[in-house]
């Protein structure tokens, strides 16, 4: 327990809402205690939020998806390639969309425009919505039976783990200081959910939703998301890696996968079909699909297309380490007029860099009848650029 602590206790802190994200799925291939993930398809098509993977069943996944700039949940089949939006909510959105045990309908976080956050199931068919718990600021649901919900909630801007029954409307306060990650253990009457009470170092624990009682698993240093394989093997997401761990079994983790693929990049959200013969995971989007989005919006002139892949917080430097200006209203200022009065504005790429989370360009820009060349350095965190250098 001591060296899983150790090896995900230097994880980056709580890991924000992503925006640039996609989803791939991938087969399990077990080779005795090997595992290979192959047959890799991106199931997310659409740019901006991909997240929350669900297997409605082994063919078929649902998700949360980006669709005319609100976020609706996403039905996709493995077999043919096809997807559908059982929602399409007007000024709202969908998150955290699951399927109701022993039942065709799906349940899913609805926040609405206006700041509402509420419960809701869906019609399989026609979308059809029902709000399903009133008294609650549901975040982060996972089902336990058909009338049992682990239901992570906010109360007061934090995180608190409730058990509701549906049947009775009641929800009943478990624990306070939770994370995100909510899964039902396989070949068990136990649920799993990360305790934050520790702000140092989190710990992954067990509550039995009939009896109430609860129990610790493991540390996870700063872990935020996890998974479980069938066979009671737990699954852990570090940056372009998985990490595989048996609490009954295992004194230390051990690799699972390690992804090569510069598109995938700090896995968050992990999903493991009934027979584990598949997995869905959630990646932000290569560094360099950013920093191709603003030089498009940048040689076509188009102020909102450049300030799209930015922070709120970006920060502009002059090399090595001189602070220029912080924000992004201060950098739509400086370009909104430099590209209103440069109409020979264009900036080609020489050479490109992309090294972990940073991409560096060699460019030759023209501006104004000019000439040059220049280096630009972007910093990408949490599928946002948040810095850039100029050299």
């Amino acid at each position: 327990m001591k060296k899983l602590l150790l090896l995900f206790l230097l994880v980056s802190s709580t890991i924000v809402c992503q925006t640039n994200t996609a989803i791939y799925v991938f087969d399990i291939e077990q080779h005795n205690e090997t595992y290979q993930l192959t047959n890799q398809k991106k199931i997310s098509n659409s740019q901006g939020y991909n997240s929350q993977p669900f297997f409605y069943d082994d063919e078929q996944i649902t998700f949360a998806s980006t669709h005319y700039n609100f976020t609706d949940i996403v039905l996709y089949n493995l077999q043919n390639d096809s997807k559908r939006f059982i929602s399409n909510t007007e000024n709202g959105g969908e998150y955290s969309p699951q399927r109701i045990p022993n039942s065709n309908t799906i349940s899913a976080v609805r926040l609405d425009a206006d700041g509402l956050q509420r419960f809701y199931e869906y019609d399989f068919t026609s979308g059809k919505d029902k709000e399903i718990i009133a008294d609650l600021k549901v975040a982060y649901p996972n089902w336990f039976d058909k009338n049992t919900l682990l239901a992570v909630s906010i109360v007061n801007d934090s995180l608190e783990l409730f058990i509701s029954d549906i049947k009775k409307k009641t929800s009943v306060s478990m624990t306070k200081n939770v994370g995100r990650s909510v899964h039902r253990i396989p070949n068990s009457d136990l649920m799993s959910f990360i305790s934050k009470e520790n702000k140092s170092s989190w710990v992954l624990k067990s509550i039995n939703p009939k009896t109430q009682e609860i129990k610790t698993i493991t540390g996870l240093g700063k872990s935020e998301d996890i998974t479980w394989l069938p066979n009671g093997t737990l699954l852990i997401s570090n940056e372009n890696s998985i990490y595989k761990f048996n609490p009954k079994k295992d004194k230390n983790p051990s690799l699972f996968f390690r992804f090569m693929d510069e598109n995938i990049n700090n896995i968050s959200r992990m999903a493991v079909n009934d027979d584990g013969s598949k997995i869905a995971i959630v990646a932000e989007v290569s560094p360099e699909y950013l920093a191709k989005e603003q030089l498009a919006g940048y040689n076509n002139r188009d102020i909102e297309a450049f300030l799209k892949p930015f922070a709120k917080g970006v920060k502009v430097y002059r090399f090595p380490n001189t602070l220029r200006y912080e924000g992004l209203e201060n950098m739509r200022k400086n370009y909104t007029s430099f590209f209103e009065n440069t109409p020979d504005l264009h900036c080609k790429i020489l050479k490109r860099i992309v090294f972990k989370d940073k991409v560096i360009d060699h460019e030759l820009v023209t501006a104004n009848g000019n000439t040059f060349k220049a280096v630009a350095v972007y910093e990408i965190k949490n599928g946002k650029i948040v810095s850039v250098t100029f050299m």
